[in-house]
């Protein structure tokens, strides 16, 4: 069976300067995989590639065996592919539940006016998607009035909202306190296991990237220079030098000889 994600050759030039150079990789669904490296390694032209917000150069994407090449983010988005931001995107002025409902009625194309909000559409599949990343209790609350961490759990409820079946989580942690970041990603692997959709996300906490992702991509300079299990790519003499550091292997030994 193919990959539910697969970009082949991707490449993508800015004034001359290479962005990104030849980077494939495969992800099934039901799979976490963590995009890392240092700063201009590539992530986000990368990652927007995946999305539509960029056309390559050169190089093919295909979901679910068609090819996405080229297509803006809105078709993406309705071939199933959600997407979270590191700064979080939503409707302050407006109640948890109505922001989920403002998603789910645009991707079952039906109008809405931000005036006068109908309150009643889609109302049951936006409280199974609060409930499911633990905002029940928060759906009558203005959105501007949630904590940080709260806001993020809702922005992964809204990209929930197309049935994704790829999610692209574009730094999900950031700005969260560690037990926050622990807390999200768990969510995501959850969503991910239970609805068997594949999850790509960026992420600079090496704890978090070492603890949930089933496999690691590392970027330097635009091209792919590692791509394996997390044990294989600490353990990668080029990645440490790069990016994680020779300390780091020593580290995640101590953390892993620690008794439980």
């Amino acid at each position: 069976m193919s990959a539910l994600l697969q970009a082949e050759g991707l490449s993508k030039s800015f004034g001359g300067v290479e962005a990104v150079r030849g980077v494939s990789f495969e992800l099934d669904a039901g799979r976490i995989l963590a995009m890392i490296g240092p700063n201009g390694a590539g992530k986000s032209t990368c990652f927007n590639m995946l999305n539509g917000q960029i056309t390559p150069d050169a190089g093919r994407v295909r979901l679910g065996g068609i090819d996405i090449t080229g297509l803006g983010p809105a078709a993406v988005w309705r071939l199933g592919v959600g997407r979270t931001f590191q700064i979080t995107a939503t409707f302050a002025s407006m109640k948890v539940r109505e922001n989920v409902q403002v998603a789910l009625l645009s991707f079952r194309r039906r109008a809405f006016s931000f005036r006068g909000f109908a309150g009643a559409a889609c109302r049951g599949e936006a409280d199974r998607l609060l409930a499911l990343t633990g905002l029940a209790d928060q759906a009558d609350r203005p959105c501007g009035e949630l904590a940080y961490g709260d806001l993020k759990r809702l922005e992964l409820a809204v990209a929930l909202a197309n049935n994704p079946r790829l999610l692209l989580m574009d730094e999900p942690t950031a700005g969260m306190a560690a037990r926050e970041r622990a807390a999200l990603m768990r969510l995501a692997a959850a969503v991910a296991r239970e609805k068997n959709v594949a999850v790509l996300f960026t992420e600079h906490d090496m704890d978090v990237v070492f603890e949930h992702a089933d496999a690691v991509m590392v970027l330097d300079r635009g091209e792919r220079i590692a791509f394996g299990t997390p044990q294989e790519v600490r353990r990668d003499p080029r990645v440490r030098a790069v990016y994680l550091g020779e300390g780091f292997l020593y580290d995640a030994r101590h953390r892993e000889e620690k008794p439980a």
